[in-house]
Order: C-alpha cells, then sequence, then structure tokens
C-alpha cells in the first residue's frame, strides 16, 4: 500500500511548523540507516514557499509547502548508479546515507529541487517521510503531526481517495507521478477600484467581465468599489467595465500570467 501527502493550500496559514518540526526532528540527530544528520543550515527537507501577488493594496498571499514527491516514476532513483535509492513497500522514496557516494546524480536529476547535498558527510539527502518514526509505531510524518490547521495529511493512497480526486501536483509533464497531492492552489487575478472622478466615490455594483477565448468570468464592484476576478487560468484577458449611467470601460490584453492590480479606474459620465 503506498502512502501520500495531501495539501490544502487554502487552509495554510503559513506559519512554518512543519519547516520547524522537520528540523527539529532531523537536525543534530541520526536516523540511520534511514538518514544521517541533517545540516542545521541549508537543507529544508519540507520548505514552506510564500506566494505573493499583485501590488498594494491589491495583494493575496498563499503558501505551498514542498518535499520530496516520492514519486511512482522516481527519476533519481534511476540516475543512481550505485542503488542507493530505492522505494519502500510503503511507497516512501529513501536515500540510504551508507549506499551513497556523493556523486550528486540525484540531485541533477530531480525535477522539484527536493535533493540537498551534505558537504560535511559527502552523501546527498532529503525527506523521508519520517520512515525511521512510521517504522516504530508512529502513524504520522513530523511536519503532518505539527500543522495546526490540517493544512497537511498522510495516509493510505486509496484512502485518500477524496482529496486526491480532483487534485493536482508539481510538475506532472515529467511523468514522474508524484505522491504529493495539492488542492485549493489559487489561479491568478485581476482586481481594481472604480470610481466616479466627479462626485469623488466608489462605483457600487458595477459590472466586470474578463474574457479569454470565448471563456468569460463576471464580478461586480463590492460597496467599496473593489473587484476581484479570482482564480484565472494564465493567459491575456479583455476586460469591460460597465456601470449605469458611465461609459464602457476596456482594458484589452490584460496579461494574467501574474497576478494584476488594474489600480483605481475613473469612470467617465455618460
Amino acid at each position: 500500500m503506498s502512502k501520500v501527502f495531501c495539501i490544502d493550500v487554502a487552509k495554510c496559514n503559513g506559519c512554518y511548523n512543519c519547516q520547524l518540526a522537520c528540523k527539529d526532528e532531523h537536525v543534530g540527530n541520526d536516523w540511520a540507516p534511514y538518514a544521517r544528520p541533517q545540516p542545521e543550515i541549508g537543507q529544508f527537507w519540507i520548505k514552506v514557499k510564500e506566494n505573493v501577488g499583485g501590488t498594494i493594496p491589491k495583494v493575496k498571499i498563499h503558501y505551498i509547502s514542498q518535499l520530496c514527491n516520492h514519486c511512482e516514476n522516481a527519476t533519481c532513483m534511476k540516475a543512481c548508479g550505485k542503488n542507493a535509492i530505492y522505494r519502500r513497500e510503503d511507497g516512501l522514496v529513501i536515500i540510504d546515507p551508507e549506499k551513497c557516494d556523493g556523486c550528486k546524480a540525484c540531485i541533477t536529476a530531480c525535477p522539484y529541487e527536493a535533493i540537498y547535498f551534505n558537504e560535511e558527510l559527502g552523501i546527498s539527502q532529503k525527506c523521508t517521510g519520517c520512515a525511521h518514526l512510521l517504522d516504530n509505531g508512529y502513524k504520522l510524518p513530523r511536519c503532518v503531526e505539527a500543522c495546526p490547521t490540517d493544512a497537511l495529511m498522510f495516509g493510505e493512497e486509496s484512502e485518500m481517495q477524496d482529496f486526491i480526486v480532483g487534485a493536482t501536483v508539481r510538475r506532472p509533464e515529467t511523468g514522474n507521478h508524484p505522491k504529493v497531492y495539492y488542492r485549493n492552489i489559487p489561479g491568478k487575478f485581476i482586481a481594481g477600484t472604480v470610481y466616479d472622478p466627479i462626485e469623488k466615490e466608489v462605483v457600487i455594483g458595477a459590472r466586470i467581465r474578463a474574457t479569454n477565448g470565448g471563456k468569460t468570468v463576471e464580478v461586480r464592484s463590492d460597496e467599496y468599489g473593489d473587484f476581484w476576478l479570482k482564480d484565472l487560468a494564465q493567459g491575456k484577458y479583455d476586460v469591460v467595465i460597465e456601470a449605469p449611467g458611465f461609459e464602457y470601460k476596456v482594458f484589452e490584453n490584460v496579461d494574467a500570467t501574474k497576478d494584476v492590480n488594474l489600480g483605481d479606474i475613473p469612470l467617465a459620465r455618460k
């Protein structure tokens, strides 16, 4: 039975507990034959990546925990000439610290930058899924156990299907078949504020439409004149703003490969 990690990005508040718990478990602790001690600096076997989009005041932040994906088709295993990397029956991929000769081929082969080199020991290292704990009666890796919002989950793949169906993985095009699944990673946004420059008041209830390739997303400006077109697929959008008594406002080819703040938008009266 294969173990998997499931990460709900919407629940992650960026507390970094998972990252700290991993350090606490592995820095200075020798868990051979699973892993030798993790260096105090330079390695993050689980790393919280902060993603900031937009510009002030239209800014949103989300956090994505990244770790070894314990891939079903792990390119690191294929690259290792010493057979130092193996997959356990539970699906966790382990680098044997006794067999590793420090050639770094696995580091180059990993498309997720999840493998680190320990200069002092001369070996490659990465997340073990806390296999040393699982083999001694623990149910969860330390990172999952430390998560206060249940954004991190761990269990049998067969029992996590409700989460996995509809989830995504990092870089699926590699063919590695990662076993770390993500839900609720936000798409891009286009935001702004509409106002009447004559009355010096915001415009409430303006209709804002963004169109890309025949697909249209529509929202209304709120009581502050703000609008957020959320979870957009990356691409270029034509944005049309209309409100009773005002001329149409059009923004063509808005590039939403990044989050966009259109700023304060004055509407001209008819």
